[in-house]
């Protein structure tokens, strides 16, 4: 990975595991000084620090709650009180709970439409504003998902707010284009992460995955580079872009579409 981001300052939220913790070290790896945001999670969280130190670049640690808006601020003005600005913000936190909507318990769907919905905004908010303040031609990258578009029932929280933080990353690319601040999306698809530990036992885990047209699950390294390249000062032509990275579970590939290929 090329040494794209040196001297860039960037913030990552939910970077202690998973996605957030491979993109983190991605970024550093291109040069880049890393906040990592964590919540209630700080053994790994200095683990991922270690592994980003590693590339000789700033790294620090902030812990807080991306669903209290309070503490995104803090989080992201601490960081552009070290390092003296912000030029990159990847919103990578969420949280999820699996029920039907009609039987689910208002805890969980709240909490999960707090953090992943309303988080996302505050954190894009935060940013942006720091980002103007200072006339920073910055990039902002959104995980979001293709469940925003294609639902798996039981989790209707989630769904609905990935759709929601879609339409608020195309708005704010809308809203900023003439400010020079990109704002874009990732789509992972299924991600190898700890997250689906939660779901799945390893066993059924790594069987679904071979079941997927590309016959395994993503990898989170995988979609760091898809980050990479979406900050990347080359790549200031795109933004209010969407890059779907989902193995081509997008795809009609089935048994019935398999029919007519040739051998």
């Amino acid at each position: 990975m090329s040494q794209c981001l040196v001297g860039k300052n960037a913030i990552v939220t939910g970077a202690s595991r998973g996605i957030g913790a491979a993109v983190a070290i991605a970024l550093s790896k291109a040069g880049a000084n890393v906040t990592i945001n964590y919540f209630d999670d700080f053994d790994n969280a200095i683990e991922v620090a270690e592994r980003c130190k590693e590339f000789g670049n700033k790294v620090r640690l902030a812990e807080g709650d991306v669903g209290c808006q309070s503490e995104v601020e803090r989080i992201v003005g601490e960081s552009v009180e070290e390092f003296g600005s912000v030029d990159i913000g990847v919103s990578n936190a969420a949280y999820s709970d699996r029920e039907v909507f009609y039987d689910a318990e208002m805890k969980g769907f709240e909490r999960t439409v707090q953090v992943t919905m309303w988080g996302a905004f505050y954190f894009v908010r935060a940013v942006t504003r720091e980002m103007l303040q200072k006339k920073t031609e910055g990039s902002l990258v959104v995980i979001s998902s293709p469940l925003s578009w294609n639902p798996v029932p039981g989790a209707m929280a989630y769904n609905m707010s990935k759709a929601a933080i879609d339409q608020m990353a195309k708005t704010a690319a809308t809203e900023l284009i003439d400010k020079r601040i990109r704002v874009n999306i990732i789509h992972p698809g299924w991600i190898d992460t700890p997250g689906e530990r939660k779901f799945f036992s390893e066993e059924k885990l790594q069987s679904l995955g071979a079941e997927t047209p590309w016959g395994r699950l993503g990898k989170p390294e995988e979609i760091a580079r898809g980050v990479v390249f979406m900050c990347d000062p080359a790549s200031e032509f795109i933004t209010g872009s969407t890059l779907l990275m989902d193995g081509g579970i997008n795809l009609p590939v089935n048994e019935m579409h398999r029919l007519d290929l040739p051998e």
